[in-house]
């Protein structure tokens, strides 16, 4: 195995600095692929950590016995705690370790390690806090992914950016994922979903910060591997999480720690829009009773403030696209440095 070697990014004052990857495998009915998956990790990366997430196959103690890489480190729960929780294990351990980035690569197969240096390369060039993979970028990514994945994925695509704010992501089911330290830190990770919306919760945790996150696009792998995820229980669990982690993220974005120019169109526009529904759902109701058919003068009574409240709303939503986090925790970390702070 050849020796690990540190990726250099350029700080503040121009100079390169060493950067400590550290990759984390969550293993939960891997073993078919994991043993590839850990081979074809490349001199990069500092360390890896197999997260044997209480595998029936025992998955930790076959890369134990079959992996000679002496950078891999097994780290074995008692009892399943779904993927997220093993994430959470593996990124407290890199934290620990003094890893500047952290990969997320499943051990399934589906990731191909050799592009590893593609994800990390935004948080190198100091452009990112966190990146991730995208699958949906280009036309030839689309024709290998299952039809059932595509109309799942890019669904969730169109609901997650409303729900976590960053209105230029895809795929955010996407686990291939790199993060840097600073914004790993200023993460609560005992608050962050331990199953399958780990990665959609990561995101909209990731906007409380502030952290600048971009997509990178890439080819997934589907070959023999059999996926854990239950489409029913997505469809039963993620609308009403997601839908949960948009209030909560309006309520901070927007009033909790400040008050702008969205928070009055938001404002204005529901109270006003709202009146003219229930206006219109009142003069609807009483023509149904009394048989008298609601004037023109009523209905355009009702239409005037719904019209109004619609555009206040549409002028919310823009204020909301524009607002997007565009500076990097990161980069204010290395200016931090650079000026003896």
């Amino acid at each position: 195995m050849p020796e690990a070697r540190a990726v250099q990014s350029a700080d503040a004052s121009g100079g390169a600095r060493s950067l400590r990857i550290a990759v984390v495998v969550p293993c939960y009915r891997v073993n078919a692929h994991v043993l590839d998956v850990l081979a074809g990790i490349g001199p990069e990366v500092d360390t890896v950590y197999a997260i044997d997430d209480a595998c029936p196959e025992h998955s930790g103690e076959l890369i134990r016995r079959e992996c000679r890489d002496p950078r891999v480190r097994v780290i074995t729960h008692a009892a399943n705690q779904g993927v997220g929780g093993a994430m959470v294990t593996g990124y407290r351990a890199a934290l620990a370790g003094g890893a500047d980035i952290v990969v997320k690569i499943d051990g399934d197969g589906q990731m191909d390690p050799k592009e590893l240096p593609r994800i990390t390369r935004p948080i190198v060039a100091g452009l990112a806090d966190y990146a991730k993979g995208n699958r949906l970028y280009e036309l030839e990514y689309l024709r290998t992914m299952p039809r059932m994945r595509l109309f799942g994925n890019s669904f969730l695509s169109l609901v997650n950016k409303l729900a976590s704010g960053y209105w230029d992501v895809m795929d955010p089911t996407n686990g291939y994922t790199a993060i840097h330290r600073e914004a790993l830190a200023a993460l609560p990770l005992d608050k962050l979903d331990r199953g399958y919306f780990f990665e959609s919760d990561m995101l909209f945790r990731l906007y409380t910060i502030r952290a600048v996150v971009r997509d990178v696009p890439l080819a997934a792998r589907y070959a023999s591997e059999v996926s854990s995820l239950s489409i029913s229980r997505v469809a039963l669990t993620f609308p009403g999480k997601l839908a949960r982690a948009m209030c909560k993220r309006i309520f901070y974005a927007y009033f909790l720690r400040d008050f702008n120019a969205g928070t009055l169109q938001l404002c204005l526009g529901a109270l006003i829009g709202g009146i003219g529904v229930a206006f219109g759902l009142g003069r609807w109701i009483h023509s149904m009773v009394t048989g008298v058919p609601t004037t023109s003068g009523a209905v355009m009574l009702a239409a005037l403030p719904v019209l109004v409240g619609a555009q206040l709303l549409l002028g919310a939503l823009n204020y909301d696209v524009q607002s997007a986090p565009r500076e990097p925790l990161s980069k204010n970390a290395r200016n931090g440095a650079s000026d003896g702070r």
